[in-house]
């Protein structure tokens, strides 16, 4: 989409030449005098504006703080004929304390060229300008507009990365235990792409049976299987134009992944049991919870898949690798959680906060937020104590039959899954919605961890 701009200036035959020079990479609107200026404030912001100093009926350097005040991320760049030799360098200064971009003297030897290139690197600074803000923007709407969600280093070099990956359509990998955050960055990279205005559509390739996970992703025709009443679309035409976010693809069947990078390598789409393909043009996002080797080495990932969708890698820490995020995190969800269940609560005491902190999380942020939420529902004081917290009761606890081949932290996570085991009589699924993690996730680590159920 073309950027606007727009002139303001009551020089006819100036704005004629501005036009041609910069009609074929803009969209050009002129206006003839200050008052046309200000009526156009009620209507859509122009990404740049060249604005005359001399309008006839105003100053344009005296209007240029309420233009800005009204249009706060437009650029602009003050034009004027008027200002002799000696004045010039103090309006330059002027106008940029006032807001603008650059100042520019039009003149009988006035530099065309000169300026579509200030106007080209306006234009530029004003497409930064907004993807920054869709990248705050999102991070808002995540934290629910408290403090920033994530202090940890890890994380913000994350965010970091995102911020430079998401304007390009490149394929994006992101890996990390369940519960990390995996949704929580495809969101951002969405959010913070060209793509924006358009749908993400999310799809959990580990929760759809073998059998319909491919009329799910590519769509199917009436007839093409027993119960296929009517044409339906798939999830990649309806994230046409978006971003298609494929979490857990190392859950996807094998023989439904070949067919998942033919069409990534030709980005064309053949509903099942169709005759003709069509065109697609949609992001891919995946996730896996497994470490991208072992689900090449165990078979449950294509090699050749994987480096189709992974030209970026994005690594989630876990939870208890990044505790500075632990305290942020827990006051965006209490925020969340407080406004939804009409509480009002004045934080964590000391003693809360420090067995969230040292908690080891096991399910990551996922069960973290259930554990606030839980909280606030239940919680009876003007804050949560640590009496209000579920955690005490297995934290740290030691499993009599712990096989003394895991890990310290694997030992940590295997006594949490057998004590909430325990605690909902071997209901895998309440199981897994206490934990904060998937319900494959949690058969996966029974079957590692040796659980008798």
């Amino acid at each position: 989409m073309k950027g606007k701009v727009l002139i303001v200036d009551n020089d006819i035959a100036f704005r004629m030449l501005i036009r041609a020079l910069v009609e074929t990479q803009y969209e050009v609107t002129e206006l003839d005098s200050g008052a046309a200026l200000q009526r156009a404030y009620a209507g859509e912001a122009p990404d740049v504006v060249l604005l005359d100093v001399e309008l006839g009926d105003i100053n344009g350097l005296e209007e240029l703080p309420t233009l800005k005040k009204r249009w706060p991320e437009t650029e602009v760049i003050i034009l004027t004929g008027a200002a002799p030799d000696t004045e010039a360098v103090s309006w330059a200064v002027e106008a940029t304390k006032r807001g603008a971009y650059n100042f520019i003297r039009k003149g009988a030897n006035w530099d065309g060229q000169k300026v579509l290139a200030d106007l080209n690197n306006a234009m530029e600074r004003r497409r930064q300008t907004e993807e920054a803000g869709a990248l705050r923007r999102a991070l808002e709407t995540i934290s629910g507009g408290t403090s920033p969600i994530f202090q940890s280093p890890a994380m913000r070099d994350v965010v970091r990365t995102v911020e430079r990956i998401a304007v390009s359509d490149v394929t994006v990998l992101i890996t990390g235990e369940s519960g990390t955050g995996k949704e929580v960055i495809a969101d951002l990279v969405h959010s913070f792409s060209r793509r924006s205005k358009n749908r993400i559509i999310k799809i959990n390739c580990a929760a759809l049976p073998r059998e319909l996970i491919e009329s799910e992703l590519f769509g199917s025709v009436r007839g093409a299987f027993t119960g296929a009443h009517s044409d339906r679309d798939g999830l990649f035409r309806q994230a046409e134009g978006g971003t298609l976010f494929l979490d857990e693809i190392s859950e996807m069947p094998v023989d439904t992944q070949s067919k998942l990078l033919r069409v990534l390598q030709d980005q064309e789409v053949r509903p099942v049991g169709g005759k003709t393909a069509y065109r697609t043009n949609c992001r891919i996002v995946a996730a896996t919870n497994r470490r991208p080797e072992d689900a090449i080495r165990d078979g449950k990932l294509r090699e050749d898949l994987f480096y189709r969708i992974s030209a970026i890698s994005v690594f989630l820490p876990p939870l208890r690798e990044r505790r500075e995020d632990i305290m942020p995190l827990a006051n965006t969800f209490l925020h969340r959680f407080c406004a939804q269940a009409n509480r009002l609560l004045r934080g964590f005491s000391p003693a809360a906060v420090e067995r969230l902190t040292n908690f080891e999380w096991p399910g990551n942020v996922r069960q973290l937020q259930n554990e606030v939420q839980r909280a606030v529902l239940l919680c009876e004081g003007e804050q949560v104590e640590s009496g209000d917290l579920s955690i005490t009761k297995f934290h740290n606890s030691v499993d009599e039959n712990l096989d003394t081949n895991f890990t310290l932290l694997e030992g940590v996570e295997r006594s949490a899954i057998v004590q909430m085991l325990k605690e909902t009589s071997g209901n895998k699924l309440e199981t897994a919605k206490r934990l904060g993690i998937g319900r494959q996730t949690l058969y996966n680590k029974i079957k590692a961890y040796g659980i008798d159920v």
